[in-house]
């Protein structure tokens, strides 16, 4: 099964531009590629939770087989900034430190609209991600791969979306269980996967998770501007059946962004203290 939207060979890795290349963004990249080349497995768990609906199993295995492009798109370009990096190598170690319940035959979130939520908030976060890298890097190979899987992400999005819609039907998701899914799933997004990925892409020891998370999270937050928080947010609210763009929008967008731009602050400051050791 190919992506019918792009290839690898799509992207014009002839203008890569390693004069232009921002080392701070190259670890979370590298990290990103991790993540995404794992898609295969949240695909088998999708498939799992959704074993009576071929519909959404087709979508859940084309899916992934977008998502892996992206992680081998991101990985090719790391490569190419750091001969040293391998992403075979670095994913392999990866999946050995992390893993998610294969075994799993009901969603984690308690039903199928509650895992198409979390699955909108994940399209949500990634899009959000890969739009925030793409207006603010200058190498214009990473900024075309990033483009592309920001359109992905935001395609996934409605794909998900429509799912939802269909599975509330018969569920009845409530707006505010909806939005404690979405919130929950929100937190996570600061949990071991992503430290596990940042460890293993770039070298850190294997216990110290807590500082993989910090040197992930302090150059994440960084690419933000205010109008990625406030796109991410409006998406958040139409999941959950609330007004993307009315009041509850204006002011979850402020407080999401007071929030980002504190924490994002304190934790590069501590990053950058005299005498730290960063990857």
């Amino acid at each position: 099964m190919a992506n019918r939207y792009w290839t690898l060979d799509d992207i014009p890795w002839a203008d890569f531009d390693p004069s232009l290349v921002d080392p701070e963004i190259v670890p979370i990249v590298k990290a990103a590629a991790l993540v995404e080349y794992n898609a295969r497995d949240y695909s088998t768990y999708l498939c799992n939770v959704f074993h009576d609906d071929p519909e959404f199993q087709a979508v859940a295995k084309e899916w992934s087989v977008e998502e892996v492009q992206h992680g081998a798109a991101l990985g090719k370009w790391a490569e190419m900034v750091d001969p040293t990096f391998d992403l075979e190598a670095a994913f392999a170690e990866f999946v050995a430190s992390f893993r998610i319940k294969l075994e799993a035959n009901e969603s984690v979130r308690g039903s199928r609209s509650g895992e198409l939520v979390a699955r909108c908030m994940v399209e949500t976060g990634t899009s959000s991600y890969y739009s925030a890298l793409r207006d603010v890097v200058r190498e214009p190979v990473l900024r075309d791969i990033s483009l592309r899987i920001a359109q992905d992400e935001i395609r996934h999005y409605k794909l998900f979306s429509r799912h939802l819609d269909r599975y509330l039907v018969r569920e009845r998701l409530s707006r505010f269980e909806r939005l404690k899914v979405a919130l929950g799933r929100i937190v996570e997004s600061e949990d071991e996967e992503l430290a596990q990925a940042y460890r293993c892409a770039n070298g850190l020891p294997p216990g110290d998770l807590q500082e993989a998370n910090r040197q992930y999270m302090g150059r994440a937050y960084a690419l933000y501007q205010r109008e990625h928080v406030e796109n991410a947010i409006a998406l958040v609210l139409k999941a959950c059946g609330f007004d993307p763009h009315g009041r509850v929008h204006r002011m979850a967008s402020r407080v999401a962004w007071m929030i980002m731009s504190r924490r994002g602050g304190a934790i590069r400051e501590k990053l950058h203290a005299p005498g730290r050791k960063a990857a």
